[in-house]
């Protein structure tokens, strides 16, 4: 909200992108709102939601919708137009650039799909438009939904169980499973399987729930497709694999993070790791088989948290160890991050040091752990209780 605001009236179209029912409509709707308690007369915005059946009309119609919205609007005065999930509009890179040029009118749209990026609008508004990615809620926004907060350590472990999608805060605990089936029901058949015109979807799923099991390790489409072949004598191609993976990257259900070399000062085009946008979406997939992979559990949601942040993350390679976080910082500064579950034995503590230790700078080194104790700084290293770090201002 603080975001949209401070870039109402600005001559930029603002993108809200993010996985589905992570909150975009929701935040559209507040702003909305907010103009309108501003004093905005509600004749001057148009709000649409393209999921909408009352919208499908339109669907087909990009100049047929254009005149729908600006005929609406006194074009002398501001107006705001919200396009909620226009990527479903044929052409509607034409439509938004249409609106974009027009004087006094302000756009906004949403989009759950990369794709609305990436396609023709990306480079029709280069330098035209700026992305305010949504992601579901933090640590911090779960505590807001809750009634007793003494016990974060206990609700701590709620979070990393059900997630942080807003929409199953308000409802009954036998409705959330069914809730989170729908949603990734959705992404798979309406983000993913229509657009690309795969039928296959047994083949895909398998692809997904691998990429859910392995999340935090490095992997590769070849040896996605090399384990569903010894395990499941499922015969898909590198290619095949690759494009499933990309998918569900440009879906927003995964983030791919590149791994950089903190000697050779670059980034490196291999041996990549993926990251969940929602760790309840893991666990519909897996089942309890989440329980017990508590540290890479721990690693997604200290991920989410950088992107929350607005950092560029990246794995980091000193040596032959490893890094789990790179946080690159726009004056060319980096801070370093290690995640464990717990460094209380004394060989554990050292391992996870052991690649601090590797890299020749000055920059920050964090160690975060779920250890109950106070912060405490070793030979340079802060070592920091997460849920402490997590509830940071």
């Amino acid at each position: 909200m603080n975001t949209l605001i401070g870039l109402r009236d600005k001559n930029l179209i603002k993108v809200l992108t993010g996985v589905r029912r992570c909150g975009k409509s929701t935040v559209m709707q507040m702003f909305r709102d907010y103009l309108i308690a501003d004093g905005v007369n509600g004749t001057q915005i148009v709000f649409l939601n393209f999921e909408d059946v009352d919208n499908r009309k339109w669907l087909n119609d990009f100049e047929g919708l254009y005149y729908h919205i600006t005929d609406r609007l006194d074009l002398s005065k501001p107006c705001y137009v919200f396009l909620d999930e226009v990527q479903h509009v044929k052409e509607f890179e034409r439509l938004v650039d249409g609106l974009y040029v027009k004087p006094n009118i302000d756009v906004y749209i949403t989009g759950s799909n990369a794709y609305l990026l990436s396609s023709e609008l990306g480079t029709l508004l280069t330098g035209r438009y700026i992305s305010i990615h949504i992601l579901p809620f933090s640590f911090r926004e779960f505590l807001l939904t809750q009634t007793d907060i003494s016990r974060t350590d206990l609700l701590f472990s709620n979070y990393i169980d059900t997630g942080g999608m807003p929409g199953i805060f308000d409802l009954p605990e036998n409705s959330v499973k069914n809730y989170i089936r729908d949603v990734i029901q959705n992404i798979i058949q309406k983000d993913i399987l229509v657009r690309n015109k795969w039928r296959n979807e047994d083949h895909f799923n398998k692809t997904t729930a691998f990429l859910f099991d392995s999340i935090g390790s490095v992997i590769s489409p070849k040896k996605i497709t090399d384990t569903l072949k010894s395990n499941n004598q499922l015969s898909l191609s590198h290619n095949t694999v690759d494009n499933y993976i990309n998918a569900l990257v440009e879906s927003y259900l995964f983030y791919r993070v590149k791994r950089f070399d903190l000697r050779g000062k670059g980034l490196l085009i291999t041996q990549e790791k993926y990251y969940t946008v929602d760790l309840g979406l893991k666990k519909f997939f897996l089942g309890d088989k989440i329980s017990l992979d508590l540290g890479h559990h721990l690693e997604n949601i200290v991920f989410l948290e950088l992107l929350r942040r607005g950092h560029q993350v990246s794995i980091g390679k000193a040596g032959d160890t490893e890094i789990d976080f790179v946080v690159h910082k726009p004056n060319g500064d980096r801070e370093y991050i290690q995640v464990a579950w717990t460094a209380k034995e004394e060989s554990t503590f050292q391992r996870e040091i052991r690649p601090f230790e590797l890299i020749r700078d000055f920059n920050r080194r964090i160690l975060l752990t779920t250890d109950v104790e106070p912060a405490t700084t070793y030979k340079g290293i802060q070592k920091i209780n997460v849920i402490d770090w997590l509830l940071e201002e």
